[in-house]
């Protein structure tokens, strides 16, 4: 062990200087995007409920996939352009007449983003003992210490939807979706069939961040030992249940005035 001395913080005393392999965040930026005037794909058998509609209404959107591709920027040593595409699924409340009860339509839509950011320079090889190559018959086969590109972002907001004639000239060119998706749909496609497209705009709050293995050096205060005991009773499902606190913010909304004071 280091002969660090032990530093009195107030709260914790840091014992040493560690060094460890995490991942470093080199760039990072937050995107606010308004999504105008996509147009929303649907199965046959969904498209036949937007076709007869009079009216539709949105009633959820969740993004359910995103892909990720990182490529270093020519003449622009330590910066990757990175490409996002996100994927939405949304569901609307779909009327054949004004009295009519509704039936739902699920749909899907999708977004190409774009940015550059800062992922610093590695050129070395990594090599790891977990398991072996069938190519190699060695341990994990070596590759380049490259930026990784993680997204994060929230479900979208519904800002419109509007029902319109194929023919107009806001509805855009239907391309394809990843295997994901179409294993989900249960009709295995989209319809290119329709008297009637769907185009909605939404709005996307999203943070990507650039990040890349480094090895930092960190003051550490102690081993990180779990405190709280592990509940592994065997009790009825009633006696768990009891012991599960009732739910009372989901019965009793929080004020907006508290709502304010808390943020």
């Amino acid at each position: 062990m280091p002969n660090n001395p032990i530093i009195d913080t107030g709260e914790k005393r840091l014992r040493e200087s560690v060094c460890i392999d995490t991942k470093r965040i080199f760039d990072s930026c937050v995107s606010k995007d308004c999504l105008e005037n996509m147009r929303v794909a649907f199965s046959s058998a969904n498209q036949s409920l937007i076709d007869g509609a009079v009216t539709i209404k949105s009633r959820d959107c969740q993004l359910v996939e995103c892909c990720i591709d990182v490529e270093e920027v020519p003449f622009n040593r330590g910066f990757y352009s990175v490409d996002i595409t996100f994927y939405f699924k949304l569901l609307f409340d779909t009327y054949s007449n004004p009295v009519s009860a509704p039936q739902t339509a699920v749909g899907y839509c999708f977004f190409n983003k774009k940015c550059i950011l800062f992922g610093g320079d590695g050129d070395v090889r990594v090599f790891t003992s977990r398991q072996s190559n069938e190519l190699t018959d060695c341990p994990v086969a070596s590759q380049y210490i490259n930026p990784v590109a993680k997204v994060q972002a929230v479900d979208p907001v519904v800002l419109a939807a509007d029902v319109i004639p194929v023919c107009d000239c806001r509805v855009p060119r239907m391309t394809s979706f990843p295997q994901s998706i179409l294993a989900a749909n249960n009709d295995g496609g989209f319809s290119c069939d329709c008297d009637k497209a769907v185009i909605v705009t939404l709005g996307l709050f999203s943070i990507i961040q650039m990040e890349r293995d480094s090895q930092l050096l960190i003051n550490a205060c102690d081993y990180c030992v779990p405190e709280r005991e592990c509940n592994c009773t065997t009790s009825s499902p009633c006696d768990a249940f009891q012991s599960i606190d009732f739910p009372v913010d989901e019965f009793f909304p929080i004020d907006r005035d508290a709502l304010i004071q808390t943020n």
